[in-house]
């Protein structure tokens, strides 16, 4: 599971962050960053993963009950079946039905209540990692800052002038951790702030 949660967070992309309107003509100052070394190291990160890996633990262990019961409640009808008037057939497979539609209804809530769970424990992590690489562009007047660790392969080779990896990986530390986030409590979550520039990784299914 947690190298599962710890893949997602790797290959989390980040958007190229730009300034205002479009590329002028002439020569433009450029960067780049590495968003696979930038997450390995922010400050909260680890805490968060463990975090999404426990509450998916226990959302996981939620549905292979719900599973399990009800894969009993068919063994017991298929066993019985041949012993069972028409009616009592009818209304057995009419019982599961429900049980079906009910595990399907709770497994789709699970899985909403991961995502948002997810985004909340990640996303302010990710709204400070974006504000400080639009604080370095800005203060150093770089047009574009581009991510050479995204897979969709944006920098294919690039001077290692360029990087600011390493500047912004000493301002997310010297910045510390973002505050804590308590405990999720069940159908509380409220509306998630959405990170700037960077999209969150997708959680595992709680299936």
């Amino acid at each position: 599971m947690r190298s599962v949660v710890r893949a997602a967070l790797a290959t989390v992309a980040f958007s190229t962050i730009c300034a205002s309107g479009a590329l002028a003509q002439g020569t433009q100052r450029i960067a780049y960053i590495n968003s696979n070394k930038i997450l390995a190291q922010a400050p909260g990160r680890a805490e968060a993963e463990a975090q999404i890996d426990k509450e998916m633990g226990q959302y996981r262990q939620e549905a292979q009950s719900m599973r399990d019961s009800l894969n009993d409640m068919v063994s017991a009808y298929t066993k019985s079946e041949a012993t069972l008037s028409p009616a009592a057939r009818a209304g057995k497979q009419k019982e599961i039905n429900a049980k079906q539609t009910q595990y399907q209804q709770r497994l789709a809530d699970l899985e909403k209540k991961a995502q948002d769970r997810q985004a909340e424990l990640i996303g302010p992590i990710m709204t400070k990692i974006n504000g400080i690489i639009e604080q370095i562009r800005a203060e150093k007047g770089y047009a574009m800052v581009f991510d050479a660790g995204n897979q969709a392969g944006v920098v294919v080779a690039a001077d290692s002038s360029l990087d600011i990896t390493d500047e912004v990986v000493a301002r997310l530390k010297a910045a510390g951790p973002v505050s804590s986030t308590p405990p999720h409590a069940d159908n509380t979550a409220g509306p998630t702030p959405k990170a700037t520039g960077a999209t969150r990784p997708k959680p595992p299914t709680p299936r």
